[in-house]
Order: C-alpha cells, then sequence, then structure tokens
C-alpha cells in the first residue's frame, strides 16, 4: 500500500490522512532484539528490585506484606489472561506476518479491533472482579481470616482497575514488538515501579501497616496509568490510521481471535498452577506466603532477562518467516531456536547454580533492610534452592512455545500446559503440605516443596514442547547436544569457589553462625560484613570463573563476551 504525504494544506474533509509510517528497523530482530528486550527488562528488573527493597525496609515479613501480595496477585489473573503472554499467541504472530506482507491497511484494521475487543472485555472483566471480590479472596487465600480478609478485599477492589490499564499497556508492546520497536515497550513498566517506590518513601512511616498497603493499592492504579501512557504516543507513530472498532469482519482479526481462545485458556491453565502455589502457602503461613512472592521476584529475574528476552525477540522474526515454504520455514525455525536456546542455556545456567549455591547472598543483596532480617534473606534462599530445578526448563520451554505461535498453533501449549499445571498441582499439594511433616521439618519449609515441583513439572512440560516441536519442523531442535552439561560443569566449579569465598569470609570476619540454630540445617549463614560487600566479593569470582571456563571450552557467547569488552579496551 502507497502511504500518501501528509496534507500541505487544509482541507474540507474531516477524516485525517494516513501519517506517513516509519520503516521498520529490520536490525532488530534476533540478537539484537533480544539483546534490547534484555536492557528494557533489566531496567525494570532493577528498578523492581529497588520497589521490592524498600517495601522490605517499610513492611517486611509482616501481615500486611501477605495480604497486599495476595491482594495484588488477584486481579493480576486479568493482566495475564489478556496481557502480554496471550497478545504473543495470538496477536503478534498474525500482526507481524501482515507487517512482514506489507499489507499496512489491514495490519491497522487489525490493531484498531483487538484494542476495541481488549478494552471491552477488559472493563467486562473488570466489573465482575471488583463485585465477585469476596469469592476471589476465599478461593485465592483461603487462610485469610479476620481483619486479613477484610483487608484483602478492601485492596483487591482498589487494585482492579489499574490491572485493567496493564492489559491495554500490554496492547501496546505487542505493536511495538511487531515493529521491532523492543526498547520502549520494556523499559514502560520501569514508570510502574518508580510510581510505587515514590508512594512507599511518601507514605510509609505515616501510619500504620494497613494504612501503607493501602496507599500503595491506590498508587498501583496510578502507575498501570503511567505505563500505558508513555507507550501511546510511538504506538501512534507506528500505526497508519487508528480506529478503535468492535467488528470481527476482517479475516485477520478472526484468525487472532481464534487463537485468543486457545491462547486464553492456556494462559488460564497456567495461572490456576499460580494460584494453587499461592492457596497453598497462605495454608502454611503468612511467612511463607509473602517470601515465596519475594523469592518469585528474584528468580523472574533471569526468566524475563534470558527467557522472555529471546522469546520476544524471536517471536516476530518466526512469525515474519512462517508465509514460505515448509521446508523452508522449518529450517528457519530450527536456526532460531537452536540460537535462542544457546544464548537462553549460556545465562540461565549460571545463574540456577547461584540460586542453589549462593543463593542466600543474592537474597540479602536485593532484600535485606530494614523489617527483613538475615533469618528472612536465609529463608528466601531455601525456595531459590527448589526454583533453580526448573530455571533452565521454564525459560527454554518459552522459546518452544514462541514458536508454536509462529506458526499459528497455539493449541500444543495448551495441551502441555494442561499436563504440567494438573501434575504440578498435585505435587505442589501434597509435598507442600504434607512432606515436611513426613520429614520432621517446620511446616513453613513446605513452601520449598512447592518450588521444587514446580520445577520438576517444568522439566517435563520444556521435554513434552521440545519432542512435539522436533516432530514438527523434521528435525531435533534446541541447544546443540552436549552444550548444557558442558556449561552445568562450568557452573558448579565457579559456584564451589563463590562458596568457597563466602565461606572464607564467614571464617575470618566473624564467627560461624550456623543456620541450624534456626532452622535445623548445617548451612552456614551469611558472613557478618553488609550484603552488598559480600555480594561483591562472592559474586565476581563466580562471575570470572564461569566465563574464563567456558571461553576456554569455546562456547560461542563466552568468546562473544570476550570480543566486546576487548573493542570496548581498545577504545
Amino acid at each position: 500500500m502507497t502511504v500518501p504525504p501528509p496534507r500541505q494544506s487544509p482541507s474540507p474533509d474531516p477524516t485525517p490522512s494516513a501519517p506517513v509510517r516509519p520503516p521498520d528497523s529490520g536490525g532488530a530482530g534476533g540478537g539484537r532484539g533480544a539483546l534490547l528486550v534484555a536492557a528494557g527488562i533489566l531496567a525494570s528488573r532493577l528498578m523492581g528490585l529497588v520497589r521490592e527493597r524498600v517495601f522490605a525496609h517499610y513492611l517486611g515479613n509482616a501481615e500486611a506484606a501477605a495480604v497486599f501480595k495476595a491482594a495484588l496477585r488477584i486481579p493480576n489473573f486479568l493482566q495475564n489472561l489478556f496481557g502480554e503472554g496471550v497478545l504473543s499467541g495470538s496477536f503478534i504472530p498474525v500482526y507481524a506476518q501482515l507487517l512482514g506482507q506489507k499489507e499496512h491497511e489491514e495490519s491497522d484494521r487489525l490493531a484498531g479491533a483487538i484494542f476495541g475487543l481488549l478494552a471491552l472485555a477488559t472493563s467486562v472483566m473488570v466489573a465482575v472482579g471488583m463485585v465477585a471480590t469476596p469469592l476471589f479472596v476465599d478461593a485465592i487465600a483461603p487462610g485469610f481470616e479476620g481483619e486479613s480478609r477484610a483487608l484483602a478485599v478492601r485492596l483487591v477492589r482498589i487494585v482492579f482497575p489499574g490491572t485493567g490499564l496493564l492489559v491495554l499497556s500490554a496492547w501496546c508492546l505487542g505493536i511495538l514488538n511487531s515493529h521491532r520497536r523492543f526498547l520502549l515497550s520494556y523499559l514502560a513498566p520501569v514508570v510502574w515501579n518508580l510510581v510505587l517506590i515514590a508512594a512507599l518513601v511518601v507514605a510509609g512511616g505515616r501510619g500504620d501497616e494497613a494504612y501503607l498497603v493501602e496507599v500503595l493499592s491506590y498508587a498501583v492504579v496510578l502507575a498501570g496509568f503511567c505505563q500505558f501512557a508513555v507507550q501511546v504516543p510511538s504506538v501512534m507513530r507506528l500505526l497508519g490510521r487508528f480506529r478503535p472498532s468492535l467488528s470481527v469482519a476482517s479475516a485477520s482479526v478472526r484468525r487472532v481471535l481464534r487463537s485468543f481462545v486457545t491462547v486464553v485458556i492456556g494462559r488460564g491453565v497456567v495461572q490456576i498452577s499460580a494460584y494453587v502455589d499461592t492457596a497453598i502457602a497462605s495454608l502454611l503461613s503468612e511467612r511463607a506466603l509473602s517470601s515465596l512472592f519475594y523469592a518469585q521476584t528474584i528468580y523472574l529475574i533471569p526468566v524475563s532477562l534470558f527467557g522472555m528476552a529471546v522469546s520476544a525477540a524471536e517471536l516476530p522474526e518466526m512469525a515474519r518467516a512462517s508465509g514460505g515454504a515448509t521446508e523452508e520455514v522449518n529450517a528457519k525455525l530450527r536456526e532460531r531456536i537452536e540460537a535462542g536456546a544457546r544464548r537462553v542455556a549460556f545465562f540461565v545456567v549460571p545463574s540456577a547454580a547461584a540460586f542453589l549455591l549462593i543463593g542466600d547472598v543474592v537474597a540479602a543483596t536485593l532484600l535485606q533492610t530494614g523489617k527483613f532480617t538475615a533469618a528472612d534473606s536465609r529463608y528466601v534462599w531455601y525456595l531459590l534452592m527448589g526454583s533453580s530445578v526448573g530455571l533452565v526448563s521454564s525459560t527454554v520451554g518459552r522459546l518452544y512455545a514462541s514458536a508454536f505461535y509462529a506458526l499459528k498453533d497455539p493449541g500444543t501449549p495448551l495441551r502441555m500446559a494442561i499436563v504440567r499445571v494438573s501434575l504440578g498441582a498435585a505435587m505442589a499439594w501434597g509435598l507442600g503440605l504434607y512432606l515436611p511433616e513426613v520429614l520432621g521439618l517446620p511446616r513453613h519449609l513446605g513452601a520449598v516443596f512447592i518450588t521444587v515441583a514446580s520445577g520438576l513439572v517444568a522439566w517435563l512440560e520444556s521435554w513434552l514442547l521440545r519432542r512435539q516441536l522436533s516432530r514438527r519442523v523434521g528435525a531435533a531442535v534446541g541447544a546443540p547436544p552436549g552444550l548444557i552439561p558442558k556449561l552445568w560443569a562450568c557452573a558448579a566449579v565457579a559456584g564451589a569457589v563463590a562458596l568457597g569465598v563466602k565461606l572464607a569470609l564467614a571464617r575470618a570476619l566473624g564467627p560461624m553462625v550456623g543456620v541450624a540454630q534456626e532452622w535445623g540445617g548445617g548451612l552456614l549463614a551469611p558472613p557478618a560484613l553488609h550484603p552488598v560487600f559480600t555480594c561483591l566479593a562472592v559474586v565476581l569470582p563466580f562471575g570470572a570463573v564461569y566465563f574464563a571456563l567456558t571461553g576456554a571450552l569455546g562456547v560461542p557467547q563466552a568468546q562473544a563476551v570476550f570480543r566486546r569488552v576487548r573493542r570496548l579496551i581498545r577504545r
């Protein structure tokens, strides 16, 4: 379609002409696109960690902290149901393919229709959610009673509209990603975090904990609006004519809706798993519930930085390539999946090793302040140990699911998700509630087994997705054989060095404080040094050893990092 130039003089026609559409940047796909996504996610996650640190400072593991975290999780179901994950599986593949075929008029029509339909569906869901809030609270957090339950109901009703705004923000992300404008969409959550941090700083210490979380809930609504608003100008520049509608007459709209229903069901199934974990943790203790949320914040850093970044960058590229001959499409998919799996595994394997061996240092550095104590950091470490079981599989599984979405096949990820969630819910229930008593462990350590169960079923889902995808594209997909064992060997050596540094610091700087005194284990607490200095002393050797070993073994990602460092030194 030829886009007319902007008008040079007024016209009686009230319909504005279509603006000149900025050309897509062909260089933002693949590795560079993943780098941009990772940069945006890194900034967002770092700001999220600042938010969590400020939150932990003022609330720690208090009852109000657990109530707020659970209350935020309930309306987030709406965001997860209609937000980024669903649009990635239904809207982006169709929209990106239309852009690749230069069908700009149809792509604009599709964007307007999806916006209108999303806005309508979200409004209805927000209204229903606010009316049915007591039922949701009883289902998601059955351990809340009395004042805790009343506060949770009040907070959920405040937060629900803000979650609806985040769904519209995800629509903006879909438009920007499809046009290869990756950075802004993943930087936008920085604004969301800044608003919440400001609310915590302003309201902290001015009232009791219930007052603080109520102020924070109103801040969530404002933050959702701000996150949506910062993306709108760029989205409007990319669209030719933006006309929101509720029309489903277009064939492309109907294609999206067919996939949308399947992906929504899939996301709904996945969310059931998260809510089962929340419900079980609420039955264990309020500390277990709030600590599970803290651990998930840390756990999601590598998942987002590497799994989400690579998958988000590769999805539009795989969707653009899906219109050719079958063998050509399969070859391109295999190539992109292997490259993506290499990048994911190289960074996620050491992340899992770090969670397993030095997770106490990581948790203390990110969260230990104010009411969040060293004992809380150790407890979060135990949860990170369980999370490390499925970290690699969860991130690689996102890439496999994106490949199915690019092939316009959301049904396969749905079936695998049903298997994972059904088995995971049963395992989390049995292991989390009953295994600690069988082993003679404190009840709150059941939260560790919840994370272990989630990790085990993540491996199953990833294996099933890989097997089905290999059949679909005619050959094995994923990281090259032998790469992941090689990475694990390097990460294990690096982890042993870091663990040795931590123990040496414990002996040199203070008495050895056994975790056995509090938890009945044999592991050491972090040394008597400020958590940030401990982190530098422990994590820097870990990273240096890992990069040195992988570089010596010829791992391409490590060698690429060394080449960049050498270029920077020369400059």
